[in-house]
C-alpha cells in the first residue's frame, strides 16, 4: 500500500507550502492555508483510450496539418461570436460566473440546440431538476445525455461508452478523484479532476466545457494554474436588476479576447440579442440634461451606448464620486481635464456616473461622451437625442482620435443619429456619409459649439 503523503496550499492562489502559516507568501492571504492529501494508491486513468500510446516523434512545423481543424458551430451565434467562430476539436473552455446568473442555463440551451451528441454532466443538480429546466427551455432533443455524478473515474467510463462529440461539466469544483484522500473543491482535487478530463480531451479531439464557481472577490475559485490550464476562458456577468447577461471573453487560444455575447434573460431561458445598440439606449420624449450617447467597439462589434451623469451640490465636506460601468480613477481624471482646461469648478461637487443596461465598458472611446453627459449635468442643459460622440480626451484637454471610427460612424448612421463628433486627426474613409461628422481638437471649442447649438 502506498504511503498517504500531505502538503500545504492556500485555498486562496493555490500555492503550496511545506508548513502551515498564518499567511500565504503568495497572494498575502491570512488563514487560507490548509493541509491536503497531494497521494494515494495508484489509479487507473478516467479511460482506457489514454492507455494509448502517442508518438514522440518530433515534426517540422510544415508537416503539422491543420487543413482538417473545422470548428464545430454550437448554433448560438453569440456563444460562437465569443469563442471566434464556434468550438475547436479537443479545446476545454472554463465559464464562470456569479451564483444564479444562467450559467447551467447557458449550457443547457446549447447542448439541446446543438446538433451533437452531447454529454452534461452535473455534480449539483439530479436529472429532474435538469428535466424540469429542459422543459422550460422547451428545445428537447434525443441526444443529450444527462449524467449525475462526481467521480471522475465513473464519468470516464461513461466517456468511453458514449463517446459524445461535446462534453459539459457543471461544475469542476463537485468533482473529485479517486488519486486523492482530499475533499471535493480543494485545490489539489481541482488540479487533477481539471488535468484528467484535459487529457481525455486533448486525446480523443473531444471539445469540453467546464463551468467554474467564483469567490466573494468575483475570481474563479481554485488554483490559478487551471485557468493557464484551459485553452479558454470565458466569464457569464451581469446585474441581477437587470435581464441583460454578457459573455466576455478573457483568455482565448483560437480567437479575439476582446469579444462580446450579449443575452437577454426570459422565462424561458436566454434569447440572444442580435443588435443591443437599441436596447441599450433608452426612450425619451423629450431631451433630458446630463444624457450623452457614445459610439463604442467591443471586439468586432461596434455598439451605441448611453450615459448618465448626475452632478449636484456636495452637502458633505467631501464630494462624491461614484460610478457604475466606469472605471472611477478615469472618471476622475476627466473630472480634472473639466476643471484646467474647460473652466468648470466641479472640486466641491458630487459626480455619479452611469452606463445603462448594467453592462462595463473599458474603451478610451467613450471619454468624449462623458465629459459631455457631465457638463450638461452641470449646466442643465440637455444634448440633442440625435447627436454621438467617439474620442478619446487627453490630459492637455485634447481630443484624440479611436480606432475603427469607419464602424463607429456607420453604426451610428443606420440607427438614425444626424450627428457624431470626434477627433478633428481621426481619418475618415467612409464616402457620402448621410450623418454630419463634426471634427474638434479641443475640449473647450466642442463645449462652446455644442451647447450653443443645442
Amino acid at each position: 500500500m502506498a504511503k498517504t503523503k500531505t502538503t500545504y496550499y492556500c485555498q486562496n492562489c493555490g500555492a503550496q507550502s511545506s508548513k502551515w502559516t498564518g499567511q500565504c507568501h503568495s497572494c498575502k492571504a491570512w488563514n487560507t492555508i490548509a493541509e491536503e492529501v497531494i497521494s494515494t494508491a495508484p489509479v487507473k486513468d478516467i479511460t482506457s483510450s489514454q492507455q494509448e500510446t502517442r508518438p514522440t516523434k518530433a515534426q517540422r512545423i510544415q508537416e503539422i496539418d491543420v487543413q482538417n481543424e473545422t470548428r464545430i458551430d454550437t448554433t448560438n451565434k453569440e456563444f460562437n461570436r465569443v469563442l471566434g467562430g464556434g468550438l475547436v476539436p479537443g479545446s476545454v473552455i472554463l465559464l464562470g460566473g456569479e451564483p444564479g446568473i444562467g450559467k447551467s442555463t447557458l449550457l443547457l440551451q446549447i447542448a439541446l440546440s446543438s446538433p451533437l451528441k452531447v454529454l452534461y454532466t452535473s455534480g449539483e443538480e439530479s436529472g429532474r431538476q435538469i428535466k424540469m429546466r429542459a422543459e422550460r427551455i422547451d428545445n428537447q432533443k434525443a441526444d443529450c445525455y444527462i449524467l449525475t455524478e462526481t467521480n471522475t473515474q465513473k464519468i470516464g467510463q461513461q466517456l468511453e461508452d458514449l463517446q459524445p462529440d461535446l462534453v459539459i461539466v457543471d461544475s469542476i469544483q463537485t468533482l473529485h478523484s479517486n488519486r486523492l484522500d482530499s475533499a471535493a473543491g480543494t485545490v489539489s482535487q481541482i488540479r487533477e479532476c481539471a488535468a484528467e478530463l484535459i487529457q481525455y480531451a486533448k486525446q480523443t479531439h473531444t471539445p469540453m466545457i467546464l463551468v467554474g464557481h467564483i469567490t466573494k472577490e468575483g475570481q474563479l475559485a481554485g488554483p490559478k494554474l487551471l485557468e493557464h490550464m484551459v485553452d479558454t476562458v470565458l466569464q457569464f456577468e451581469g446585474d441581477r436588476n437587470y435581464v441583460y447577461r454578457i459573455l466576455r471573453g478573457l483568455k482565448n487560444r483560437f480567437g479575439n479576447t476582446s469579444e462580446l455575447g450579449i443575452y437577454e434573460m426570459q422565462s424561458n431561458g436566454l434569447k440572444e440579442v442580435n443588435n443591443p445598440s437599441e436596447l441599450l439606449l433608452s426612450n425619451h420624449e423629450h431631451p433630458l440634461s446630463g444624457i450623452a450617447i457614445s459610439a463604442t467597439v467591443e471586439g468586432q462589434r461596434p455598439l451605441m451606448i448611453e450615459i448618465q451623469a448626475l452632478v449636484s451640490s456636495a452637502v458633505y465636506g467631501t464630494p462624491q464620486r461614484s460610478t457604475t460601468g466606469f472605471n472611477a480613477k478615469r472618471l476622475n481624471m476627466l473630472l480634472a481635464v473639466l476643471e484646467k482646461k474647460a473652466g468648470f469648478k466641479l472640486g466641491a461637487k458630487d459626480v455619479f456616473l452611469n452606463i445603462t443596461g448594467g453592462i462595463q465598458v473599458d474603451d478610451p472611446a467613450i471619454d468624449l461622451a462623458v465629459v459631455m453627459a457631465v457638463l450638461s449635468s452641470s449646466i442643465d442643459l440637455p444634448i440633442s437625442t440625435k447627436s454621438c460622440f467617439a474620442a478619446e480626451v487627453g490630459l492637455a484637454g485634447e481630443i484624440r482620435p479611436v480606432q475603427r471610427i469607419n464602424e463607429r460612424i456607420s453604426e451610428a448612421e443606420k440607427l438614425g443619429f444626424s450627428k457624431i463628433y470626434i477627433s478633428e486627426f481621426a481619418t475618415i474613409s467612409i464616402k457620402n456619409p448621410k450623418i454630419a461628422i463634426l471634427k474638434f481638437s479641443k475640449v473647450e471649442d466642442l463645449v462652446r459649439a455644442c451647447f450653443k447649438t443645442n
